[in-house]
Parts: structure tokens; sequence; C-alpha cells
């Protein structure tokens, strides 16, 4: 179920030459399911973290527990973290990073179910965006997956 948008950014990436790496948590994995099912992703996907628990996101991606404790792991200063974890940890030139609270649970007033933040680091400079996405879980991580990988080509424009 490639996205419209992976072919042309996987141009972009081998135009430059470079590589790309997620990190992910409320979508499990599914960014890199889309980037790997485009033949040849090997020369423009490096790897992807799926970092569903505080925890891995720690161990895996560096994220200070503090951080994570501070401002919650549905926030702009983790999915930061979280992107740049993942560009330092790989052999990648970028990364995009996730995280959010799909449902249908685990929502609250400051945080509905629905709410993600997106993360992108392009040579060490990460950027973040807050989307309030609605529909089942199903659709709310699908629309995460096609945001995370049209922001990621947008930003190499």
């Amino acid at each position: 179920m490639t996205t419209d948008i992976t072919p042309l950014l996987a141009s972009r990436l081998l135009e430059r030459g470079w590589m790309m790496a997620t990190a992910e948590s409320c979508t499990g994995g599914l960014i890199s399911a889309h980037c790997t099912e485009l033949a040849g992703s090997s020369f423009w996907f490096e790897r992807g973290f799926v970092t569903y628990s505080n925890t891995a996101k720690t161990e895996l991606l560096g994220v200070e527990p503090l951080l994570i404790e501070r401002d919650g792991a549905v926030s702009e200063s983790v999915a930061k973290a979280m992107a740049w974890g993942a560009f330092d940890r790989s052999k990648a030139q970028v990364s995009v990073a996730v995280t959010g609270i799909a449902g249908p649970g685990g929502g609250s007033i400051e945080k509905p179910v629905g709410t993600v933040w997106l993360a992108w680091c392009i040579e060490g400079l990460t950027s973040a965006e807050k989307h309030c996405f609605s529909g089942s879980r199903t659709q709310v991580r699908d629309a995460t997956v096609q945001c995370a990988l049209e922001g990621l080509y947008q930003r190499l424009l």
C-alpha cells in the first residue's frame, strides 16, 4: 500500500544520494513498511526504529526520560528528540518521527484521540508539526503515515 508520494520521495532522496530513517511510536512501523514496499528502497531507506514504549524511546533513540515525564510522550519536544535520535543513531541524512494517540482510548482533554506530533530531521536540523486527525485507529495511523512522508518530501524540495 505505497502512498502516492513515496516514489517521489524516493526519487528526491536518490537524487541527493541520501538515506532516510524513521522513529515510530503510534504507527508501529507503518511508515517503514510503506517505504519498503517500493522496490529498490534499500538504496534510500536506511532503517526504522519502532519505539512504542517510553523505555524504547529512551534506550533506542536517546530521548531523555525527564523530557517524557515533563512534556509527555505525545509532545513537540519528544517528537523532535525522536527525529534527532533516529538521525543521530543511523547513517541517514534525514529522519521522520511520529508520536501520538491513535485511539480508540488513551486521549484526554489536552490531548484527544487523534493528536499526533510529527518531526523531521534533515542534516541535523529538526522541525515539528502537531496534527489532530479524526476517524478510527486505522484512519489516524494511515493519515499519520501520509502526513509524515508528505512532510519529508516538502522539506526536501
